[in-house]
């Protein structure tokens, strides 16, 4: 059972992922690949960029964690 929990979470965080990368382009915002492929380039990060990337990026993934930990339990136990 704790592989299917797993799998189910990683499917949620994938989800969420996608929608995330989706909305940071529609607003403009840069993603994980496009900031690294942008190393070593002077202007690679501006603030909003690094705020969305090193600060609501993160909680975003870590609430569909959260959001899948949760869903698993209401539909399988």
């Amino acid at each position: 059972m704790e592989l299917i929990k797993l799998y189910f979470v990683g499917l949620m965080i994938l989800i969420v992922a996608i929608m995330a990368n989706y909305l940071a382009t529609q607003l403009g915002l840069k993603t994980w690949y496009d900031f690294i492929n942008q190393l070593g380039n002077a202007n690679a990060l501006n603030f909003k960029d690094g705020l969305w990337l090193f600060v609501v990026y993160p909680l975003i993934l870590g609430g569909s964690n959260l959001i899948g930990n949760i869903l698993f339990s209401f539909f399988f136990h």
